[in-house]
C-alpha cells in the first residue's frame, strides 16, 4: 500500500486524499479506489504475477493506440507489480443487468440495449485490436491452439465428470476429444480472443457506452470463443430469442471489419465454440463447487446443465462417443431439470 501511494505521489505530485478498497474483484490481484481534493478518482492496481501485469499494461497501451475503449495507463512502478489507471467508474454491465437476470431472463429494452451497444463493439475490440499486437507478450499462452483446448476438456473430465461416478470409456473419449479439439482449431485466425468477456468486465459510462476491463488472459484466438463465452454465460439466462438477436448484430458488426463467413458457417462453428465454452465452465465449477465446496460454484451447475442439454437436443455435433456421453451426463439424477416458477419484474 505504501508503495502504491509512493506511485501516485511521483505521478501527481501530491499524496492522495483517500484510498479505498475495491471489493469484487475475481483475483489475486488488489485494487483501490485513490482520490485527490478535488474528488477526482484513479483505479491503483497490487499484482502478484509480474508476466500477468506486463500483459496487462502492454495490451492496455496498445489498445489505446488503437482508439478502444480501456482504462489508460497513467503510472507504472519499475517492476510493473503496481500500476495506476484511468477510473471507468463503478457500473458494470452486470449490475445494469441484474433485473433481467432476477428475473429469469427476461431482459427490458433498455438492458437489450446495453447488451446490444456491447455486442456490436465486441468485433472492433477483437480485430482493431488485434491489428500489430505482439502476440508473444500474451499470458499465459500466445495463442489458442490443441493443446490448450485438451488441457480444459480434461479438466472438464476430471473435475466434473468423475466425480459424477458416470460410467465412461477413457479411450474412446479421449478420442473424440482429440478430434474435437482439431476441429475447434482448425481455422486460421488473426483476431484478439478476450478469453474472459463477460458482462462483469464490461463498464458502462453515463450513456451506457461499454468500455472493457480483465483482458489479461486474451491471446490470438477465433472470434467465436467471445462470443460463445458471453452470450451462454450460465446465470444470464439469455432467452433463445435474444442470443438469435445479439448473434445477428454481432455477425453485422463484424461485416465492419473482415470478410465474413456465410450465416451457415458462422452458427455451425459458433455452436462448437458454445460446446467447448459450456464443458471447459462445468469443469470450473466442478472444482471450485465439488473440490472447494464454494456455494455459488455448485449453484451454477444447473443453468450450465441447462446450456448443454439445449445444445445437444438441438445441434448436430460429429463427435459419437463424447455425444452420447454426454446426454447420458444430463440425464444423472442430480442434474434433472426442475419446473419453476417464472419471477415478476417489479418494473414490469
Amino acid at each position: 500500500m505504501l508503495l502504491l501511494r509512493q506511485l501516485y505521489q511521483q505521478w501527481k505530485g501530491e499524496d492522495p486524499a483517500s484510498i479505498t478498497p475495491i471489493a469484487g474483484a475475481g483475483s489475486n490481484r488488489q485494487y483501490f479506489r485513490l482520490a485527490d481534493n478535488t474528488g477526482k478518482t484513479v483505479v491503483g492496481v497490487i499484482g502478484t504475477s509480474h508476466d500477468e501485469d506486463h500483459a496487462f499494461i502492454y495490451l492496455s497501451r496498445h489498445f489505446t493506440k488503437r482508439q478502444l475503449p480501456v482504462p489508460h495507463i497513467l503510472a507504472v512502478s519499475d517492476d510493473e507489480m503496481r500500476y495506476l489507471q484511468s477510473d471507468l467508474g463503478t457500473t458494470a454491465l452486470f449490475d445494469a443487468l441484474k433485473g433481467g437476470r432476477e428475473a429469469g431472463g427476461r431482459y427490458n429494452i433498455e438492458e437489450q440495449q446495453l447488451l446490444l451497444k456491447t455486442i456490436r463493439q465486441l468485433p472492433n475490440f477483437q480485430v482493431r485490436g488485434a491489428r500489430g499486437l505482439d502476440w508473444s507478450v500474451c499470458y499465459p499462452q500466445p495463442e489458442f491452439d490443441e493443446e490448450t483446448v485438451l488441457f480444459d476438456l480434461n479438466y472438464f473430465k476430471y473435475c466434473f465428470l468423475k466425480p459424477t461416478d458416470l460410467d465412461f470409456h477413457e479411450l474412446k473419449l479421449e478420442a473424440n476429444f482429440r478430434l474435437f479439439a482439431k476441429d475447434l482449431t482448425a481455422e486460421p485466425v488473426d483476431s484478439f480472443m478476450y478469453r474472459d468477456f463477460q458482462a462483469r468486465n464490461v463498464m458502462l459510462d453515463a450513456q451506457g457506452n461499454p468500455s472493457f476491463i480483465d483482458y489479461q488472459g486474451g491471446r490470438r484466438g477465433p472470434f467465436y470463443y467471445d462470443l460463445a463465452s458471453f452470450l451462454w454465460q450460465a446465470s444470464a439466462k439469455y432467452s433463445n430469442k435474444l442470443r438469435r438477436k445479439l448473434i445477428y448484430e454481432y455477425y453485422n458488426s463484424l461485416k465492419d471489419y473482415i470478410e465474413v463467413p456465410s450465416k451457415r458457417h458462422f452458427v455451425d462453428r459458433l455452436s462448437l465454440f458454445v460446446l467447448f465454452r459450456t464443458l471447459q465452465v462445468l469443469g470450473a465449477y466442478g472444482f471450485r463447487g465439488y473440490f472447494e465446496r464454494k456455494q455459488h460454484f455448485i449453484d451454477s451447475i444447473p443453468p450450465a446443465m441447462h446450456n448443454l442439454r439445449e445444445m445437444l437436443d438441438n445441434v448436430d455435433f460429429h463427435y459419437p462417443y463424447m455425444v452420447d456421453m454426454l446426454r447420458r451426463l444430463t440425464n444423472l439424477p442430480q442434474f434433472a431439470t426442475k419446473d419453476t416458477e417464472m419471477p415478476q419484474r417489479a418494473d414490469g
